[in-house]
């Protein structure tokens, strides 16, 4: 820690303690009763706003049915973790906390307790998942439940996550006098009264101006979608139009956060007429949404309207994360009905059809939640997206949680502008129906992988019957679609294929412009049949995949024509209802 810059004596120092002067205590006892005011005011606001019927979910019975033996587990645990610090006099106090990055400062280090702390700490959170581990008679559901909550909880204690065991923040309180946590509390409280934690300075950031700016226009609007066409910038473009389905639970923008990262903008600048569909967030009017009318009446129309719109007889097409899934389904459905000659490619990013091991989120669906589901959506039949972002915030909540409590909240840092982050706090709705039905048809019951077992606007799917043209891109790290899930779309389509390893996980590894020259991705020519063999076989490219992408589609339709007449939006049959990013992205 720093020198605060004041001798106050202490053992061996040869002279009488100093007493804090009338200032000190002045101003601590105004720090501590300013803090005091903070709590109780906020309280009490949260206290009139809280409904007296409001609904509890039941708890979720125990994981073990002999608390006798859990007993003696957990002391056998406990003792063998304690015998773990003997190993700590055989190195430098911290020196293994280093290499965690919550511990990296060189204040860990430089007073040996706080390095003590850091190591026992990891220490001992790797002897709680061993033991998980040696349990006896627990399903492996149960047991990776049990280590998902084990690891969220050792993730809440670390002793990072505390004034008095972080020297980072102790040495902030005696810089800033204890200002930085009454701006932390303040941060705190904030968040409270919004119902999600900030990551980002939200005031930085106007949609249509320094992010989601890529030059556009609406050009056609549902109750359920706006589709927006983005003006062309080459001489010519690709005679086969790119339409781009996000995911609705997120906002498109993720795809155009600024020039440099936006896919969109760098498929423009590529030569493509690039079409993006932006997805209303749920309000009281689509409580009877399901996923017929995001296939049917959202990609299916939008396919449509886009061959209507340019004359043309089928589209390149793109669909993110549960809208890829969707894809699949909407390909299904298109092949059923002898129109699949529509899609000319489908691109799927980090896309999942096989939920059988669709990684930790998994672990969230079962009867309890979705009971507590049920509870939180009662009266309204729509799911705040709030509770949405927790859970992906609790797949890594190292990160996205705790990391921002030590600094918004311990330290008193100011918000950074990041436009990711922004977008991650641009939260959507779902509607519960739909909502529901996803988590039970796809993740807990597996259905779509079973041909027919699926209907979709009354017609049976099978994904088999894809004869599409497909690229696949998984990303290496991704916690949301792990690549071993995002591969077994890969044994359930019919037509020609391409598979795609990127780098990093299920944002960056998309969002991966080739001006920023970062990460890799491996691709693999010679036919195999799993993913271990894919990776055994596979190459390495440095840097994007999305010009790897880019040749692929061109190579399926080459053919390019004047950027003109419908290729401009509002040029064509459809006239301009209002600027990108449009107000479905605001709502």
């Amino acid at each position: 820690m720093s020198d605060t810059g004041e001798d106050r004596g202490g053992p061996g120092s040869g002279g009488a303690t100093e007493l804090p002067s009338l200032a000190d205590v002045q101003h601590w006892t105004g720090v501590i009763g300013q803090a005091q005011q903070m709590l109780m005011e906020h309280m009490a606001e949260a206290m009139a706003q809280t409904p007296a019927d409001l609904p509890m979910p039941s708890m979720p019975a125990p994981l073990f049915a002999d608390p006798a033996k859990l007993a003696d587990q957990q002391s056998e645990l406990m003792k063998a973790s304690l015998g773990l610090f003997g190993q700590l006099i055989e190195e430098g106090a911290g020196t293994e906390a280093a290499r965690d990055r919550r511990f990296k400062a060189t204040q860990w280090r430089e007073t040996p307790i706080f390095g003590i702390i850091a190591d026992a700490y990891l220490l001992l959170c790797d002897a709680w998942l061993k033991g998980i581990d040696a349990l006896d008679g627990i399903e492996p559901r149960q047991r990776d439940q049990l280590k998902f909550a084990v690891r969220s909880l050792a993730d809440a204690m670390s002793p990072a996550n505390f004034p008095l065991t972080n020297p980072l923040v102790l040495e902030r309180i005696f810089e800033t006098r204890g200002e930085n946590l009454l701006r932390g509390l303040e941060h705190m409280l904030a968040d409270i009264g919004q119902g999600k934690l900030t990551h980002s300075d939200t005031g930085a950031f106007e949609l249509g101006r320094n992010i989601a700016a890529t030059p556009g226009k609406v050009i056609h609007e549902t109750p359920l979608y706006q589709l927006i066409q983005y003006n062309p910038v080459t001489e010519t473009v690709v005679e086969v139009p790119l339409l781009i389905f996000p995911p609705w639970i997120n906002r498109f923008y993720i795809l155009d956060l600024n020039p440099k990262n936006s896919f969109i903008h760098w498929a423009v600048a590529e030569g493509f007429t690039v079409f993006v569909v932006s997805w209303k967030s749920a309000d009281e009017t689509m409580v009877d949404i399901t996923m017929d009318d995001y296939v049917v009446g959202g990609q299916v129309d939008a396919i449509d309207t886009v061959r209507k719109l340019l004359d043309i007889d089928h589209v390149h097409t793109i669909g993110y994360c549960v809208a890829g899934t969707a894809l699949a389904m909407t390909l299904a459905y298109l092949a059923a009905r002898g129109e699949g000659a529509k899609v000319k490619s489908a691109t799927f990013f980090t896309a999942q059809v096989d939920f059988s091991e669709a990684g930790d989120l998994n672990l969230f669906v079962d009867d309890e939640q979705l009971k507590l589901i049920d509870a939180l959506t009662q009266g309204s039949g729509v799911l705040d997206g709030r509770y949405m972002a927790l859970a992906f915030n609790l797949l890594r909540g190292r990160d996205l949680i705790w990391h921002y409590v030590v600094q918004n909240y311990l330290l008193g840092e100011d918000y950074p502008a990041f436009d990711l982050l922004y977008w991650n706090g641009d939260t959507t709705n779902l509607p519960a129906k739909w909502h529901r039905a996803y988590l039970e048809d796809l993740y807990r019951d597996n259905r779509l992988v079973e041909p027919g077992a699926l209907s979709i606007g009354g017609v049976p799917i099978d994904l088999k019957r894809i004869e599409t043209p497909a690229y696949v891109q998984a990303g290496r790290e991704d916690h949301i679609a792990p690549k071993r899930s995002v591969w077994k779309l890969t044994e359930q389509l019919s037509g020609p294929m391409r598979f795609v390893l990127a780098g990093s996980g299920h944002i960056a590894g998309v969002v991966n412009p080739p001006a920023a020259g970062k990460y890799q991705f491996w691709t693999c020519d010679s036919p195999v049949d799993n993913l271990e063999a894919f990776e055994a076989a596979a190459s390495e490219t440095k840097g994007s995949w999305w010009p790897d992408w880019q040749a692929w589609a061109r190579a399926l339709a080459p053919t390019e024509v004047a950027a003109k007449s419908a290729r401009i939006p509002g040029m064509g049959r459809l006239p301009v209802i209002e600027d990108a990013p449009g107000r479905y992205v605001r709502s």
